[in-house]
């Protein structure tokens, strides 16, 4: 049976939380404990919890404060927020999941069963997620992108990416050195991460960043060359914002 501590400053949401969860009908055994940073930290190492709902404000620190306050995170983490969108950002740039208030009991149950698959598949532990986390939530700091394969998961400057490009529900990246990663999420995802840090979507299926653009070649309908030597097809559509952009950098 899976343990589940859910650690919030509100013991009104700590129980419909828990409530939810028994709905299920899953193998879990719920632990509405966890108030605050300090009696969350207390929670974790005595129930020693597979899994963590963890609330983002709380009245003594951030949920960020006690994950850093822990010493070995052999547990999986759903971060509980309001709209928060740089904790929401920060979240998503380091692959790890969330719900939002008020909670949504199709969410609670969809967020519950991808850590029970995670779980399941014994993936690798979250930790380097939890380490990208600590450097994403610094606004003075450059973010850092977590992709997760079947294999490992690889934190990645932004810097590092050349372009991004979709095949169905998957994403290969490209990047310096020759490296290319692929993850199975889609490009729509990506795009409205990376979105704000030079990266445009420049065709359907084509997502770069526009630091590493060499030139545009006007032949064959228009495509971007960049610094790799690969080509992009420009969409007439993003001609002119794509111009617009480049006369800017």
């Amino acid at each position: 049976m899976k343990k589940v501590l859910i650690i919030d400053d509100e013991q009104r949401t700590r129980e419909l939380i828990a409530k939810m969860i028994e709905s299920f009908e899953f193998d879990i055994q719920t632990f509405p404990v966890g108030e605050n940073v300090q009696s969350g930290l207390a929670a974790i190492q005595e129930i020693k919890p597979d899994l963590v709902f963890l609330d983002i404000q709380m009245p003594d620190g951030t949920g960020f404060d006690l994950l850093k306050a822990v010493p070995e995170k052999d547990f999986e983490v759903i971060f509980i927020t309001a709209h928060e969108e740089f904790a929401i950002k920060a979240i998503k740039f380091s692959a790890l999941d969330y719900i939002l208030k008020p909670v949504d009991p199709e969410e609670l149950k969809g967020a519950l069963e991808r850590a029970l698959e995670s779980m399941k598949d014994n993936e690798t532990k979250q930790e380097p997620q939890f380490e990208a986390l600590q450097q994403n939530i610094q606004p003075s700091q450059k973010r850092r992108l977590v992709l997760k394969t079947q294999e490992s998961v690889h934190v990645v400057d932004l810097d590092h990416i050349i372009r991004c490009e979709a095949d169905r529900n998957y994403t290969s990246f490209f990047l310096t050195e020759g490296k290319k990663i692929l993850v199975s999420r889609t490009l729509k995802d990506y795009e409205t991460l990376l979105t704000g840090h030079n990266f445009l979507r420049v065709q359907q299926s084509h997502l770069i960043n526009l630091n590493f653009v060499d030139r545009y070649d006007k032949g064959n309908g228009g495509a971007v060359v960049m610094k790799d030597g690969s080509e992009v097809p420009l969409s007439p559509a993003k001609r002119d914002i794509f111009f617009q952009i480049l006369d800017k950098l």
